[in-house]
């Protein structure tokens, strides 16, 4: 049921949200949330069976959900979706790109320059194509938010390759959107985590001791959940936060230091 069962209540009734991966597990998590708050969520992905698997689940519990099966590193094909979407719902409010980076993680001095180049290379195209094909529309409109998921901040670990790096770019090219489409009336905001717990593969080697590690460094007894992600990023989405743009939104519980 929507907002508890209050239909026309919620945080993003009437708004219509695109999310890319929204077949993984944030990205699920965030199509989700945005749905039980009122959202017409268009669920793009590269994998159709798991973008189904999210609109059922949106639809048993009274939302409304439609999938695409979309590579959001290709230009053609996200400008078409985006066309598609704007057609039939007259606008676009919110824009949210979760897609994976395809990071390799070693030390700086054994990383591969390829393997080391892909995630920059990969976050910031795809994150250059969406915001820009979004804008196209809700310039029109005067409105709109563009969400970034990932964050940065002044430290770093060893054995990171190039995703630490490319978190540093996606700052840089949130700051740059920002500037240039807040005249428009459209927000560009960028949420943090410090990692989220549940997004870990049972079958990934030392993930008891990446859990230690990420519960270690907050300042909580908590880490941040799948929940969190949705619920804060439903708030920064909405009306409601309606005077933040340009900005990073730290739900890392202070294992992220604010800079």
């Amino acid at each position: 049921m929507l907002n508890n069962g209050v239909p026309g209540n919620g945080l993003l009734h009437g708004k219509t949200a695109l999310i890319y991966g929204a077949g993984g597990s944030i990205g699920g998590a965030v199509a989700r949330a945005f749905a039980a708050e009122g959202a017409f969520v268009y669920l793009a992905g590269r994998t159709e069976s798991r973008l189904e698997k999210v609109a059922r689940d949106i639809q048993e519990s009274g939302g409304r959900a439609e999938t695409a099966v979309v590579d959001a590193l290709d230009e053609e094909q996200v400008d078409a979706f985006v066309d598609r979407v704007a057609r039939k719902n007259k606008r676009i409010d919110i824009s949210f790109n979760l897609i994976s980076f395809g990071d390799i993680q070693q030390p700086l001095m054994d990383i591969d320059v390829n393997d080391f180049t892909q995630p920059i290379t990969l976050a910031t195209r795809t994150h250059f194509i969406t915001t820009r094909a979004a804008a196209t529309q809700m310039i029109k409109q005067r409105s709109g938010v563009v969400l970034m998921f990932g964050g940065s901040g002044p430290q770093t670990l060893p054995g990171l390759g190039g995703f630490k790096v490319a978190l540093d770019a996606m700052e840089g090219l949130r700051r740059q959107w920002a500037l240039e489409l807040g005249k428009h009336g459209i927000r560009v905001v960028t949420m943090v985590s410090g990692g989220i717990v549940e997004t870990i593969p049972w079958q990934t080697e030392g993930r008891e001791e990446i859990i230690v590690e990420i519960a270690k460094a907050a300042h909580l007894n908590r880490t941040a959940t799948l929940s969190d992600v949705g619920n804060v990023a439903c708030f920064v989405a909405s009306d409601k936060a309606g005077a933040i743009t340009d900005a990073t939104v730290n739900i890392s519980a202070g294992a992220i230091v604010d800079y």
